[in-house]
């Protein structure tokens, strides 16, 4: 499961490290069991992005995952939203991390789709696998608004439902999205700044830092590790 580690990169923030490291992903994604259909639209995803300016690729990235929530790369937004139920998923994701050898620093968010992938790109086949099947259906969410957006980032979680042998019906998601209004327009931001509630205190973490801090070898658990989330496939109400 290295594969997980391509598509971690891929989908945090874009830098020049990352464009520097075409070849090695995309010698890495040839290795994995990915179909060669998937396997080459990925590829060619690669070498699309990179060849654009590296300020293009970013603002693109901002564009999409950095403005409004539908789009946002953070696993308990799509589940939890902003309830409370969503702290007590953090705190639990973390532990999980500890059990397995990971600590994460104050400010890192531990549902952050890429630091999740990275983590379980270290986990072994078999354990990475059942935990992708805990979220495929905020993956396909994820996939069928891309799509809706025409961005080929979609592309990616499309793939990440085939490693996780997924057997989720995107049409159905395809359906339950077509309504949706876009969050991510200037009048729908300035609604939620208006809507934002005032609190006081220490103020929570809302954004994960562009580069994830990955696992060292030290960290690595590659045996099966029990899954014990639950409440992934709900929608935030």
């Amino acid at each position: 499961m290295q594969v997980l580690s391509v598509f971690s990169h891929l989908l945090d923030y874009p830098t020049a490290e990352l464009v520097e490291a075409k070849d090695e992903l995309i010698s890495t994604l040839k290795q994995s069991s990915l179909t060669e259909q998937n396997q080459r639209a990925v590829c060619d995803f690669i070498t699309t992005q990179c060849e654009k300016d590296i300020l293009d690729w970013q603002a693109e990235y901002d564009g999409l995952f950095e403005r409004g929530r539908a789009l946002g790369l953070w696993l308990f937004e799509h589940v939890h939203g902003e309830s409370r139920d969503r702290g007590q998923a953090m705190v639990d994701l973390v532990e999980q991390y500890k059990q397995a050898g990971l600590e994460l620093s104050q400010n890192e968010l531990p549902d952050y789709i890429p630091l999740f992938l990275e983590f379980l790109a270290t986990q072994g086949e078999e354990n990475a696998q059942s935990w992708l099947v805990e979220v495929d259906h905020i993956f396909g969410l994820l996939l069928c608004r891309l799509e809706k957006r025409e961005s080929n980032y979609s592309l990616l979680f499309l793939s990440l439902l085939e490693l996780a042998q997924s057997d989720l019906d995107l049409e159905v998601l395809r359906k339950q999205i077509n309504g949706e209004k876009r969050d991510d327009t200037k009048q729908a931001i300035d609604k939620e700044w208006e809507e934002e509630a005032i609190t006081f205190g220490a103020q929570d973490a809302t954004n994960c830092p562009s580069s994830v801090n990955r696992p060292d070898e030290t960290q690595r658990k590659d045996q099966y590790v029990p899954v014990s989330w639950t409440d992934f496939n709900q929608e935030a109400s």
